[in-house]
């Protein structure tokens, strides 16, 4: 999901209570602050030797053990209005995928896509999940080094890399 679409989804339900679902069943906490956003620039090399360039916004969701019993969820007005703020201070690009940091002690750090999301009487859930990380390089047959098969070029052994 883009920023701007997660931007206008929130816009469209300033009435609902967010939630956000980082597992099947599980949900982050009603105790969750939103603790930092994060403007990110990726300038990579894959193991192919090709460059690649994007834009992310991540958004770091946090648990406040003080405030563990909490049963109310955050309102999505009160999110946009920590989003407006923050872009009016650092502007967030509209077209840059949108990201979920978030951890427990059951659930490693995780930067989570948006995988979709769904209402449930008066709330805006949004369903998170992981992305296996994979090689970009055999997706356009990268070149091998001489003797290299292209199978083996992504392995631990493999000569990409």
């Amino acid at each position: 999901m883009k920023t701007n679409e997660f931007l206008r989804l929130l816009k469209e339900n300033p009435n609902k209570s967010l939630l956000f679902e980082y597992e099947n069943g599980h949900y982050v906490g009603a105790n969750y602050h939103v603790t930092e956003v994060k403007n990110i620039t990726i300038d990579a090399v894959d193991c192919g030797a090709n460059t690649d360039f994007w834009k992310e916004t991540i958004i770091q969701l946090w648990e406040s053990p003080k405030e563990k019993g909490k049963r109310e969820y955050m309102t999505v007005y009160k999110a946009l209005g920590i989003l407006n703020k923050v872009d009016q201070m650092k502007p967030m690009e509209r077209e840059a995928e949108v990201k979920f940091e978030y951890s427990n002690s059951n659930f490693h750090t995780a930067q989570l896509f948006v995988n979709g999301f769904t209402f449930n009487e008066g709330q805006l859930i949004m369903k998170l999940g992981v992305e296996q990380t994979d090689c970009k390089a055999k997706t356009y047959n990268a070149p091998i080094e001489k003797g290299v098969r292209e199978e083996a070029c992504c392995s631990p052994s493999g000569g990409c890399c």
